[in-house]
């Protein structure tokens, strides 16, 4: 009895160093989220802006070069641009994206071309034999936009020479704190049918120096805002989905104390009762 009493002092001892750095974890991914959802919000007004202009011009002019237009090439070859994580401990955020990476992928029968962002996805397909074309391993939350636009251009520069043929976004959309759901956006080439609800302008538009120039600056302007839009909305929500992760398991640890002070009063109230057993059945013994 008084074995079976040490093991679960000390494993309410366990439990309760675990239950405060799940707590400690908790309260700093909460913070974090504060400020990565104050950036995101900052940024989804002014981004959404301005691809919505882009949209209305693609969806206003037959005049957009034909490279950019879907169905203007065979489609071969794929990139994959894969946002992750570079942590755990973040429940289910980076499987849900592995495996909906993954679920795509397998319907190539080329091979891939993926762009890693975080090192979760970049570890998971580099062990299954995947080539990683490009890696970036820095905390999303601090990728700027300027780094943004490092990334983007050898992407753009592969497609325009033809070494790839579409580009495929995917990574986690905000819904709210506790719901994240894992998106997948075809940024290149642009299928204008997709998007019949995009406002068309009713005024003529005339492009100048010519159609190809503006639509060669603007094409990958909106990539590099597609591409930091989603880093940032995907940095907040893995702050979202760890600050849910920790407060389950704070939770979860809470509720095992709970069971193993009850376990351990019960053992204490048995050991005693036996004692007292004990001090009795021997003074009758002496009578």
């Amino acid at each position: 009895m008084a074995s079976n009493m040490q093991d679960i002092k000390r494993r309410i001892k366990s439990v309760n160093s675990t239950e405060h750095i799940t707590n400690a974890m908790k309260l700093v991914s909460a913070a974090k989220l504060r400020k990565a959802k104050a950036t995101f919000e900052k940024t989804t007004k002014y981004f959404h802006y301005v691809t919505e202009s882009i949209e209305e011009i693609f969806n206003s002019t037959t005049d957009i070069p034909e490279k950019y237009l879907i169905g203007s090439r065979e489609i071969v070859n794929s990139c994959y641009i894969i946002i992750t994580s570079n942590r755990g401990l973040c429940g289910a955020f980076n499987t849900n994206v592995i495996k909906e990476a993954e679920a795509l992928i397998k319907k190539d029968h080329h091979k891939p071309i993926i762009i890693a962002v975080g090192s979760r996805g970049r570890d998971y397909f580099a062990k299954r034999g995947y080539d990683i074309e490009n890696e970036y391993l820095a905390p999303p939350e601090s990728i700027s936009f300027l780094e943004t636009k490092e990334m983007t251009r050898p992407i753009l520069e592969m497609y325009d020479s033809g070494k790839i043929d579409e580009v495929y976004l995917i990574y986690t959309s905000y819904v709210n704190n506790l719901e994240q759901a894992v998106k997948t956006e075809r940024i290149l080439p642009f299928d204008i049918e997709d998007d019949p609800e995009v406002m068309k302008l009713d005024k003529q538009v005339e492009y100048e120096p010519s159609v190809e120039e503006v639509f060669n600056y603007l094409v990958p302007k909106y990539v590099e805002m597609k591409v930091y839009g989603s880093v940032v909305e995907s940095a907040t929500c893995e702050h979202a989905a760890r600050r849910m992760a920790m407060e389950n398991a704070t939770d979860n640890a809470r509720e095992m104390l709970d069971n193993l002070s009850l376990f351990y009063n019960r053992a204490r109230q048995a050991a005693i009762t036996n004692q007292i057993i004990e001090v009795v059945s021997g003074s009758e013994a002496q009578q």
